[in-house]
């Protein structure tokens, strides 16, 4: 028998795909993108391609495990189910009653979006606040970003994605569409093939800059300074929407005085971009309508990160765009989604303190006993490897990590539970980058005794005798709460169709009868932001290694670490055939610093500062700026040359907003290594 169920990619990327799963004989044989689905259209990115493949690798953990080896050595040995939860119980009710609940860090991670399995949802948390457990920042991915956008528009919401369509002049800004996030592009080839203008604004030139019509280089952390210089050139031309800022701006008054202090020639400057770029871009912008931003993640990832936003947030306010279809600002479309979560905070048994997450090397002090991961790889993903291991190896911390696969973190564990994959369990999704909630329904059983997140909650809470009822509602339960927060989504219509729009307008102008700010305006000033010791007025607030000029004087690179093409985050990257494709570590370095340096194409160096280092091999390429060293993230430590990856030489640092981690936003030297590998 031959089944066709309908699902959704659970992955930390904007498009949330719908997908078809087909299922013969119990078995998953098939996948591919929903070709009803307004949004997928039929296609999935080349890593979830492999989804499938995925699911039966050789390396799955199948069954619970505990310790045997020392912390790190990944030596284990199977345990049945009762003596996981046995041993989990009694450790974490002897913490509690020893140290406290908020001795126990439950560390979620990325790992699924689900609102049911995953972080959208914050599974597992009822139980955790029942424990009394602390709370757990997870600021790792678009907290500057969204901070700096609710400060000028009240919400991180913004434009439809599907509006970019009707487009004439799209400016893709610190954003690698066709890597991350490529059914967008879709949209961006219809603008185009009604005569819209592509821009790309990124230090490198990626597969999306190549593809746009102009590439603007940008020195990294420059972005918000660009924003005022383009809209510097946008006041000379006398371009400015009077009626739109008279009628739907706070501050305006006080904005300008702030653009006018940065000239073009200013900011080419500032930015490493030459002057006459600036301005042909600000003529553009100047007499353009509508003109579609599209920002996202990586654009914030510095120590102004979240005033760049920010600021480019303030674009579409000074030109009226948000008046039309397509014009305004792309980041996040989660704020639409139609309900809240109730995570039950009445069950915790008083006020806990919250612990960050890009913040373990840091927090993970002697005052945590018990540190819980789950959909997360924090040896390989978070910032200063080197002291998380440190950290890691405290014989006193009992590590537990609810995997798929054996990462890094996983190696560090004392108990490992198995955990279910997305064809394997019921969810419900949201996309960050469309307009749609999506059902994946399960396809397969799970293979060896892999559970899912919510009944490996519910099982460890009967384990440790708990009676809250809402710790043993089902999956179908948790759905139905929460799409009763949805009165226009019926959920047995959303499991036979796959997917819903949410309710909005369709083309959708969010802010055509105000914003959800305090004033109801577009706020260029904000008193919520003085309130929080920020700057009252939009303004450029450099990154690091922009406003440090003792780093580019002594010749130093500035790291930034882009997505990788194959991996998504640390998923996939144990994949042999994507780990083939993605060839061996490699540091992309301009022609330039390559000859001051003496280094080949080819050769091996080390990359290093005081936080660590690590060896790849060099690429010497126009295609990233001078003064910039770019590697991808995402690759598994066990298995680079030197176990380490990028995030070793970033810092435990915060952004200006929302303690946002700073990727992007370290020094590095790169020296020839001591052997030399085969050339290129």
């Amino acid at each position: 028998m031959e089944l066709q169920v309908l699902g959704a990619c659970p992955l930390d990327c904007p498009d949330t795909c719908s997908w078809v799963v087909t299922v013969r004989d119990g078995e998953a044989v098939g996948l591919r993108g929903n070709r009803d689905q307004p949004y997928t259209r039929g296609a999935l990115c080349v890593k979830v391609n492999r989804y499938l493949e995925h699911t039966k690798a050789a390396d799955r953990i199948l069954y619970p495990m505990k310790r045997v080896g020392p912390k790190g050595s990944g030596q284990f040995e199977r345990i049945s189910w009762d003596e996981a939860l046995a041993t989990c119980a009694e450790r974490l009710a002897e913490i509690v009653e020893k140290h406290g609940g908020e001795a126990i860090w439950p560390y979620q991670g990325t790992g699924t979006l689900g609102y049911i399995q995953g972080e959208t949802g914050e599974a597992g948390r009822r139980f955790w606040n029942v424990l009394g457990a602390s709370q757990h920042e997870l600021n790792i991915c678009s907290r500057a970003g969204r901070n700096g956008l609710r400060f000028t528009n009240g919400t991180a919401g913004g434009m439809d994605p599907e509006t970019f369509a009707q487009s004439k002049l799209i400016l893709l800004w610190g954003t690698n569409t066709l890597t991350s996030g490529h059914h967008l592009w879709k949209f961006i080839q219809d603008a185009r093939a009604a005569g819209a203008h592509v821009v790309a604004i990124d230090p490198i030139r990626t597969r999306t800059a190549e593809q746009a019509d102009e590439h603007l280089p940008i020195r990294p952390g420059t972005d918000g300074v660009l924003a005022l210089g383009l809209l510097h050139v946008v006041l000379e031309e006398g371009a400015e929407d009077r009626d739109y800022l008279e009628n739907h701006t706070q501050g305006w008054d006080d904005f300008k005085a702030e653009i006018l202090k940065y000239s073009p020639s200013r900011v080419a400057e500032i930015t490493g971009l030459p002057e006459e770029d600036i301005r042909s871009l600000g003529v553009r912008l100047a007499h353009t309508r509508p003109t579609g931003i599209r920002a996202t993640m990586g654009l914030q990832r510095h120590k102004g990160g979240g005033s760049a936003l920010r600021l480019i947030a303030c674009i579409p306010g000074v030109t009226g765009d948000w008046r039309h279809p397509g014009g305004g600002v792309s980041y996040s479309t989660s704020a639409y989604v139609p309900f809240a979560v109730d995570t039950r905070e009445d069950l915790l048994p008083g006020p806990v303190r919250t612990l960050t997450m890009t913040r373990l090397a840091d927090e993970l002090d002697e005052s945590v006993k018990c540190l819980w991961v789950y959909a997360a790889n924090p040896m390989g993903s978070s910032p200063d490897q080197n002291r998380i291991r440190e950290r890691l190896l405290r014989e006193d911390l009992f590590t537990v990590v609810m995997e798929q696969f054996p990462t890094d973190t996983v190696d560090y564990a004392d108990i490992v539970l198995p955990s279910t994959m997305q064809i394997e369990h019921m969810d419900l999704h949201a996309g960050y980058g469309h307009m749609y909630l999506m059902w994946n329904e399960p396809a397969v059983e799970p293979p060896g005794e892999c559970l899912s997140t919510t009944e490996t909650f519910r099982r460890l809470a009967r384990a440790m005798g708990l009676t809250e009822p809402s710790l043993y509602d089902s999956d179908l339960e948790l759905a139905e709460q929460l799409l009763s927060g949805a009165p226009t989504i019926n959920l047995d219509q959303i499991r036979k169709d796959g997917w819903a729009r949410i309710d909005v307008p369709t083309p959708f102008v969010p802010f055509a009868d105000g914003f959800p700010t305090p004033s109801g305006k577009l706020e260029f000033t904000s008193d919520a932001a003085a309130a929080e010791g920020l700057p009252r007025v939009a303004t450029y607030v450099p990154s690091r290694t922009a406003s440090e000029t003792r780093g580019a004087e002594s010749g130093k690179l500035v790291l930034i670490t882009p997505a990788s093409h194959h991996f998504l985050n640390t998923i996939f990257a144990n994949n042999p055939e994507l780990l083939r494709r993605s060839k061996d570590p490699a540091v992309l370095i301009h022609p330039r610093d390559a000859a001051a340096r003496g280094l080949s194409t080819g050769q091996l160096v080390r990359i290093f500062n005081p936080h660590g280092e690590l060896t790849a091999k060099v690429e010497i390429t126009d295609k990233v700026r001078p003064g910039v060293a770019a590697m991808t993230k995402g690759r598994w430590l066990k298995l680079t040359p030197d176990g380490a990856n990028p995030n070793t030489l970033v810092e435990e640092a915060d952004a200006d907003m929302g303690r946002g981690p700073l990727y992007h936003d370290n020094w590095v030297e790169i020296e020839p290594a001591n052997l030399t590998a085969t050339r290129a």
